[in-house]
């Protein structure tokens, strides 16, 4: 494959004119996420994750090594605007002194989050100004008089730490700071690079800790999950890290290769280390996969088996971690890119076009797009009332086609079952739609499936 098939997000030429816009609301039902996954902004936003994705598997060495990105990787170097945004991080963990939580009662969320919330929107120009460069800030419209491009990268900031309304964080705030950054992207914030360099700074240098922090604020303030599945989603807050770390475990790749589909590195640890917690505190401080498991650990208790079946399912994987990302992938686009109440605020602008890309299919309606159009701010309804139904087709995702980071995130449509079905009985836990290798055997106590008992396939898996 030509390294030159990678596709990587553009970035706008301000020469050829461009008009910068408040992002405002466009998927107001079900049927307006067909027309999302059809947008110019669904392709940006594929783009830019698996272009991110790509950087964080191993890379095979001139010399015959191979080079690991752990969390901690020396190997890695941090760009100046990497370290302006690990400076608006801090900026940001160091105002949640200025809201102690409520000390109260309540029974949901702390209500002193809002004070925090509050006080970071008060503040987000004097923050964005004081740590990022103002040539990008300031890039101004061709229109005279028009706006900036801060008026849009602040929304995208402020979407990206739960709302201050429901107090609950999730899925779609976590897709709003990945477009933050990929809005600094498009404005040529980032230093040009070889392939994968600055990606991987933003990953781990960047998204990692921004999700260390998110940690933090959900534990300070006891946000709720949002738009969540409850037991029977992947995790109740989010899901990059599972792409990433798989990526970071999966078999090495140089520059011209194609993602693999399958395997491991030779000193992984193995998908079912996630149900140890000895396995889980010896990899959370190198691994994001593992990160994200720990800190399930930290608010959860019981088996894990029983309090994320999801997971527990996928560590069951025998073909190895290069799956695991390909599924994550998948599940990603099915479970957070099509669902309204994931996506259903994201705003769109200049950056992030609501326009139909003209590469794109015909959407059709599905179980995720026409179901879901119940506000986030309403009650969720119960698992057993949710419908079976096809899953999505996802318009990049097909069986037959290279591993999805190896060109535009296009292609033949491929049915990606639905993930929100009718789960199995209490005592056996979900199947993951991807995962159709059979558990090799229990694993360690406390934290396998009760003896006897084999995870039962739900109706959608196949």
């Amino acid at each position: 494959m030509d390294p030159s098939q990678v596709r990587v997000l553009p970035k706008i030429d301000t020469s050829a004119g461009h008009n910068f816009t408040q992002p405002s609301k466009r998927i107001n039902e079900g049927q307006d996420v067909n027309e999302f996954l059809s947008s110019k902004a669904y392709v940006d936003i594929m783009t830019f994750l698996l272009q991110l994705n790509r950087s964080m598997f191993p890379s095979k060495l001139s010399d015959g090594r191979v080079q690991t990105w752990s969390l901690n990787c020396e190997a890695v170097e941090y760009s100046a605007p990497v370290r302006q945004l690990q400076q608006l991080l801090s900026k940001l963990e160091t105002i949640l002194e200025e809201a102690p939580p409520d000390t109260g009662p309540r029974r949901f969320g702390n209500i002193s989050f809002r004070k925090w919330h509050q006080i970071v929107e008060s503040r987000a120009t004097s923050l964005l100004e004081e740590c990022l460069s103002s040539e990008i800030l300031q890039t101004p419209s061709s229109e005279s008089g028009g706006p900036t491009a801060e008026v849009e990268l602040v929304a995208y900031f402020l979407g990206s730490w739960g709302s201050p309304q429901r107090l609950d964080y999730g899925t779609g705030h976590e897709l709003s700071f990945l477009a933050f950054l990929a809005g600094i992207w498009k404005l040529h914030g980032f230093p040009q690079n070889s392939p994968g360099v600055e990606e991987r700074a933003i990953v781990l240098g960047v998204i990692q800790p921004y999700l260390e922090l998110v940690r933090s604020i959900i534990k300070r303030y006891t946000l709720e999950p949002a738009g969540s599945h409850g037991v029977w989603g992947l995790d109740d807050h989010s899901f990059m890290p599972y792409i990433f770390g798989a990526a970071q475990l999966a078999p090495a790749i140089s520059e011209s290769d194609p993602i693999p589909e399958e395997g491991s590195l030779p000193d992984a640890p193995a998908p079912g280390g996630v149900t140890k917690a000895n396995v889980v505190q010896r990899e959370r401080t190198e691994n994001l996969y593992f990160s994200a498991i720990g800190f399930i650990y930290d608010v959860k208790r019981g088996p894990f088996w029983e309090h994320s079946p999801m997971l527990y399912d996928i560590s069951g994987i025998q073909a190895g971690w290069g799956k695991i990302n390909k599924g994550m992938i998948k599940m990603y686009n099915a479970e957070v890119l099509s669902k309204f109440p994931v996506v259903q605020h994201f705003p769109f602008g200049s950056l992030f076009r609501w326009e139909r890309d003209p590469n794109a299919p015909i959407p059709t309606a599905t179980a995720h797009t026409t179901t879901t159009t119940r506000r986030t701010d309403e009650p969720a309804p119960s698992v057993s009332s949710q419908a079976a139904g096809p899953g999505t087709k996802a318009p990049w995702a097909s069986t037959r086609t290279p591993g999805p980071s190896s060109s535009t995130p296009r292609g033949g449509a491929s049915t990606i079952p639905d993930t929100s079905r009718l789960p199995p009985g209490a005592s056996a836990p979900t199947r993951a739609p991807w995962a159709n290798t059979q558990r090799g055997g229990s694993t360690s106590t406390g934290d396998s499936t009760p003896a006897g008992q084999v995870p039962t396939k739900a109706p959608w898996a196949k």
